[in-house]
């Protein structure tokens, strides 16, 4: 198990024994999520969120602040000392392949069939491929092969 990202005391969870509850009072709202989507790809600085997301400024002030206080982002001074940058932690990193699994679904279930979007390519210019959950043998598993077990 990694470390944990909070210690619970300043967030009221929703569902205290679930994970996928825990998740999305971190970083549930469709904001947050936005603001770590351009995180990865790139924005760093206030102006380049509010440019990528059309934010309203005292919104993007109170997601940065939580980001940063429930460890999904770093902040830092610039070096002009006059803005603050953003960086992912590896908490938020970690949040990659739940970012790629919501665009695959919207890629999916989003668009109308031949409707333009974007898509995320590898470093050879391919699209990735569909994420599939695997069992601990390497066997593609969905919803039928899975069940929770409550007290991990």
């Amino acid at each position: 198990m990694t470390e944990s990202v909070l210690s619970g005391d300043d967030v009221t969870w929703t569902d205290p024994t679930c994970p996928v509850a825990r998740t999305l009072d971190l970083v549930g709202d469709r904001w947050s999520l936005l603001i770590v989507r351009d995180a990865m790809d790139g924005a760093r600085a206030f102006t380049d969120f509010r440019q990528r997301t059309g934010i309203a400024r005292n919104v993007l002030t109170d997601r940065l602040r939580r980001l940063v206080e429930r460890g999904i982002l770093d902040r830092e001074t610039a070096a002009s000392g006059r803005r603050q940058l953003y960086t992912l932690t590896q908490a938020g990193r970690d949040l990659f392949t739940v970012v790629v699994a919501l665009r695959q679904w919207g890629e999916r279930h989003a668009f109308a069939s031949g409707e333009s979007h974007s898509i995320l390519v590898d470093q050879r210019g391919d699209p990735l491929p569909e994420l599939r959950p695997t069992s601990s043998r390497g066997a593609i598993v969905d919803l039928d092969g899975t069940s929770v077990r409550k007290d991990y």
